[in-house]
Order: structure tokens, then sequence, then C-alpha cells
């Protein structure tokens, strides 16, 4: 998966859970995809509105009440469904689940399968602020999805990344899948 179509899908917290969920069968309704998720309904409903506006679902015509539409997959959001849901298998801890709804998460373990300095990620990862950058590595590193390096060779030191253990299972999903 290329770097910027992530970090659109990323951008929304649900995004990748919904996607996974619809991969793994739960019906398109707003109802049965908020229980399987466990999103808030505003932040699903945001969520679903975005994965729409990518082009990835759209509303299923002929299908459902007026006001209970039901949703369906494009083919481009098939193909990124089931990356979400391979991603999605990966996490065994529900507490590390909670990385995959950070905006950074996904794409700093994307752009980090190789080992990269802050800034060869951040130029990779354009839209990213230092502090962004930084408070996702630092929180990626904690849960060992990242591994940091400090170079000592020379003046002043330097640190690399590089996804690691869970972090690089899914860094390599990520950069396995293509499409488009």
């Amino acid at each position: 998966m290329d770097i910027v179509t992530l970090v659109k899908l990323t951008s929304r917290a649900w995004c990748l859970s919904i996607l996974a969920q619809m991969d793994r069968g739960v019906p398109g309704r707003q109802a049965a995809l908020i229980s399987a998720t466990g999103a808030g309904r505003t932040a699903f409903r945001q969520s679903l509105d975005h994965l729409i506006d990518l082009g990835l679902m759209e509303r299923n015509p002929g299908h459902g009440h007026p006001l209970r539409s039901e949703f369906r997959l494009t083919a481009e959001g098939a193909q990124i469904a089931g990356i979400a849901h391979k991603i999605e298998t990966l996490v065994k801890q529900p507490s590390e689940q909670v990385l995959l709804r950070r905006a950074w998460s996904l794409p700093v373990l994307g752009a980090s399968r190789e080992p990269r300095y802050f800034g060869e990620i951040k130029t990779q990862l354009h839209p990213i602020t230092d502090r962004a950058l930084s408070q996702s590595l630092k929180l990626l590193e904690t849960h060992r999805w990242l591994r940091r390096d400090v170079e000592t060779s020379g003046r002043p030191f330097r640190a690399r990344y590089q996804a690691a253990n869970t972090g690089a299972e899914i860094s390599r999903t990520i950069s396995s899948q293509s499409f488009r």
C-alpha cells in the first residue's frame, strides 16, 4: 500500500477497523458495524463518511431503509479491507489495538520498514509535524513495535528507527500489498 493512501486512511480513528470488519463479513449496516468495532456513533460516522469520500465504500443502492442505509466496499475498498483485516489479526493484545487507531502509527511503521533517521521518516510522511512524529516514535518504541538504535560513531549522535516485532509484521503487510 502506498504511503499517501495509508496517511489518508488512518487520519480517522475507526477507518481501518470498519474496513477490517467489512472484510470479515459483518453486514454493511451502521448498527452492526458500530457493535463490531466498538466505536462511538459520532466518531464512527465521521470515519464512515471519510471512507466514502476516499472512494473505498459506497451506499448500497436499493438496500436498507432510507434512514438506515446499507454500505458496501468498492473494488479498491475490498483490496484495502483485506490488508486492514490482516493488520488487525497481527495485533494480539487488546491494549495494542489502540495503536491501530492512532493517526500516525501505521504510516510511521510503513516508512520504517528499513532503518531510517528521523528526517528520512519525516520526509516520507510529508504532512507530519516534528511533534507528532516524535510522539509516534516514542509510543511505538514503548510497545516494542519500533527499535531505536543510536549511532555513536559521529557527533552529534543520531538515532535510527526500524519496525520490530509486531511492528515489523505490520510494516511487511503494508508494503507487500499493492494496488493501482
